[in-house]
């Protein structure tokens, strides 16, 4: 080739390569979490330790420490014990977050993480929700309470730069860790924050009412569950495969649980063998309940929970409770907003599903959160943390007491009425009257319209019409609300019901009914993409109870066909605000599938080993006469013009 057209053809060349290499040489822009994890990376530096436990058990633990920590500018501890896993392993791999939110690491802290007795790279054997030890003889009585003392005893002995005060928190396990450790606690604890805590495990994720959540089963102890021989640098979590995004249909061809282990688990799953083992509330699971044992608490506490928690709503309200009433006078808080599982620490939260708050409802909590923490182990300045900081539902408001439930609230009871109306007035039909429906295990009302195989947030805030339109659903609501209708607290169901069958679950489903033609709303379904929720009926709270469980959850007995019978049962906490034009509804029904397993509505000891013939059509009543009131008791906050 002559050299000029040689060089004519590398001009031209260079000329179309030219873009695609300046593309290609284009910087990529820096996103948050990448400056978040440079920021980390250039001004902490990563210890791994193996720290003692008094009986000779070493325990894998992280720690990052601010690269100017000196013996004349000291930082205090915060630390998270888990048994998920403390990754990434090795000195020179860093984690991409070390506290709550990234103003943590910049305020400087050092930050302690923890693989627990038996998990991932520490020593020892795992006990899940290990329980605790009371009464404690000797070196060999250890507990999550005894592992965190010794962790933070040896931990403010040994990590350079630390000023001698420790706090400690975590969101869901984690959150019983910090529960446990609070539990006598080790002079250096200052702070505690147990978030989502689990309280008592028949309770939380396990069990509501003693119903057995399903999706639990599969989607987080199909990984978990599996055995740890020895110390391993694990960084994986494996998912179970469903084979499908349709949870629904999968479950219901499952069939009965029976066939769990053998055609998925293997046997490899050992809690899955101590749930079958223990389908009752007893020494099992009443070991495992953490309540009783929240005592000698010396810390500041301040214990956090979403309303729209679908895995640890039971643990926060319990694990408040408990220190309150066990610790008088310790500084003890407690904060409930309109969040799922950790939704304050994810995203902005101004919505949820159905649901829109109108304003970035985590960010006061995550500024309340800090001050606390560095309050209390900075010397920073006391925080305005009332008793209670709860969200108020409805309203789409913060709201702060000196008491949870608040004082001054007014029981009331909402009566199931003829033709499906709901009243505070009772029924005054001497004669018998109820409403019935057909419950079918093979057809079992779903717990939500989403195609999902594991958990969907968002269900706790779903349009519940989809449900109030079939069959099997019972339905009474009231007539528009006069003026707005607040209720905080616990709520409780009274059913009186009877079954052609000898077992049966009840699902209680409190509804906020919009009214047909929202105030300033005249946009249509798409316009504007704004939704035209008139009429949506936005579930607040539901709560399913197994049947057999109505006496004792420890001795299940059977139902007698056609007997009227009662049926009592606690729901957990509200504060939602119903206002004017509104409707107040409830829904009850027997099925909440995949969420909860199908009861055979056949009695039967254990439901993990029923068998396919043991699933039954049954006709369910649920009474509604002068003799037998079905109803909901609720507690009302009375408003200024009350």
């Amino acid at each position: 080739m002559h050299p000029m057209f040689r060089s004519l053809m590398v001009l031209v060349l260079v000329a179309l390569a030219g873009p695609a290499r300046a593309q290609a040489a284009k910087p990529q822009q820096p996103t948050a979490e990448s400056e978040r994890a440079e920021y980390i990376r250039s001004r902490y530096t990563k210890f791994e330790y193996r720290v003692p436990t008094r009986d000779g058990t070493k325990l894998f633990t992280s720690v990052y420490i601010p690269n100017d920590a000196s013996p004349s500018k000291r930082y205090p501890l915060l630390l998270v014990r888990t048994p998920y896993t403390v990754a990434p392993y090795g000195q020179d791999r860093y984690a991409r977050r070390l506290g709550p939110t990234a103003e943590y690491e910049k305020q400087g802290f050092i930050f302690a993480f923890q693989d627990v007795r038996g998990r991932n790279m520490s020593e020892g054997e795992f006990v899940n929700v290990r329980p605790h030890v009371a009464k404690k003889s000797g070196p060999k009585d250890i507990d999550e309470s005894t592992d965190t003392y010794d962790t933070i005893d040896w931990l403010v002995k040994n990590v350079p730069g630390n000023n001698g005060r420790v706090g400690q928190w975590g969101i869901s396990y984690p959150g019983f860790y910090t529960s446990a450790g609070a539990i006598d606690s080790h002079p250096a604890l200052k702070a505690v924050s147990p978030q989502a805590p689990i309280a008592d495990w028949f309770w939380d994720d396990m069990h509501r009412h003693g119903a057995f959540n399903l999706v639990l089963a599969f989607d987080f102890f199909s990984g978990f569950g599996k055995p740890r021989p020895h110390p391993v640098a694990n960084e994986e979590w494996f998912r179970f495969d469903h084979g499908t995004p349709d949870g629904y249909q999968f479950f219901l061809d499952l069939g009965p649980l029976a066939n769990a282990d053998s055609r998925y688990f293997k046997g490899d799953i050992a809690f899955w063998k101590d749930i079958v083992a223990h389908p009752n509330y007893d020494a099992f699971w009443q070991s495992r309940n953490l309540l009783p044992h929240l005592k000698n608490i010396k810390a500041a506490v301040m214990t956090v929970g979403g309303w729209y928690d679908t895995e640890d709503l039971y643990g926060p309200l319990r694990t408040y409770a408990a220190i309150e009433k066990q610790n008088p006078g310790i500084t003890n808080t407690l904060v409930m907003g309109p969040w799922p599982h950790g939704g304050w620490t994810r995203g902005d939260s101004t919505a949820l599903g159905d649901v829109e708050f109108g304003f970035r409802t985590s960010e006061l909590y995550q500024e309340l959160e800090l001050a606390f923490f560095k309050h209390h182990l900075k010397g920073g300045d006391k925080p305005e943390l009332p008793e209670a900081l709860v969200f108020e539902t409805g309203a789409n408001r913060w709201r702060r007491f000196d008491t949870w439930p608040p004082k001054g609230v007014r029981e009331a009871k909402l009566y199931f009425q003829p033709k499906g109306s709901l009243s505070y007035a009772p029924p005054t039909s001497a004669q018998e009257a109820f409403d019935e429906y057909v419950s079918d295990p093979n057809k079992p009302v779903p717990y939500t319209t989403e195609l999902t195989t594991g958990w969907t947030k968002n269900y706790m805030t779903e349009d519940q019409r989809f449900a109030s339109r079939r069959p099997d659903v019972l339905v009474y609501e009231t007539a528009p609300l006069e003026k707005d209708l607040t209720l905080a607290g616990p709520l409780e169901a009274e059913l009186w019901v009877s079954t052609t069958a000898t077992d049966a679950d009840w699902v209680v489903k409190l509804v906020d009914v919009n009214p047909g033609k929202m105030p300033g709303a005249n946009w249509g379904d798409s316009e504007d993409g704004k939704r035209n929720r008139g009429g949506q009926q936005t579930l607040v709270r539901g709560e399913p109870f197994r049947g057999r469980f109505r006496d004792s959850y420890s001795e299940p007995k059977p139902f007698k066909p056609g007997e009227v019978t009662k049926v009592r049962f606690v729901i957990n906490d509200v504060f939602h605000t119903f206002k004017r034009g509104h409707r107040v509804m409830i829904q009850v029904q027997s099925s909440w599938f995949p969420f909860i397993d199908r009861n055979p509505q056949t009695f039967v000891p254990n439901i993990f080993e029923a068998k396919e013939e043991d699933f039954v059509r049954a006709f369910h009543r649920v009474y509604r006469s002068e003799a037998h009131p079905s109803s909901l008791k609720v507690s009302v906050l009375p408003s200024v013009d009350d």
